[in-house]
């Protein structure tokens, strides 16, 4: 019974791992995946148990997956500056993760968005539920007009 859970742990549950994922360097409890292009799409979920810092800065990084930084328990710093955050209704996990750290708001200096265009600049930790949730009304808005423009000019 105990190895059939330490295999569903590892299959299901394991978030951490002893390799260092690619295209990151790793030495210590520190992993270093900045400036490797990496995207939301391509970044890796798994990291060596005990990463104490991580540094995504300068990637092209727009939304993190929910949970993402919470899976790493021994995390002490991180840097994310230098990616095109889109403040959209994605970025609601990456703010609630800001505002609940130690030494916020000072400890993640330049995390802002990049898009939409009148909140570029604007800190991530600071954005409100209000304009991430009235952008993403629009955004359904506007998804829901063009399905109806193409639906019309097919008739």
């Amino acid at each position: 019974m105990k190895a059939l859970h330490l295999l569903c742990l590892l299959i299901l549950g394991g978030q951490s791992s002893s390799a260092c994922p690619h295209p990151c360097a790793c030495h210590g409890s520190q992993v270093n995946c900045s400036s490797r292009f990496l995207t939301s799409s391509n970044l890796s979920s798994i990291f060596p148990a005990g990463t104490a810092e991580l540094h995504l800065h300068n990637n092209q990084l727009t939304t993190l997956p929910n949970g993402f930084l919470d899976k790493l328990p021994s995390l002490r710093q991180v840097s994310l500056h230098g990616n095109p955050w889109a403040c959209d209704c994605g970025v609601l996990y990456l703010r609630a993760w800001l505002r609940r750290r130690p030494g916020s708001p000072s400890g993640q200096p330049h995390v802002n968005c990049s898009s939409p265009p009148h909140l570029r600049g604007r800190l991530v930790e600071y954005l409100t539920e209000e304009e991430v949730a009235l952008l993403a009304a629009v955004i359904v808005f506007l998804r829901r007009f063009e399905r109806l423009s193409r639906e019309a000019m097919r008739t």
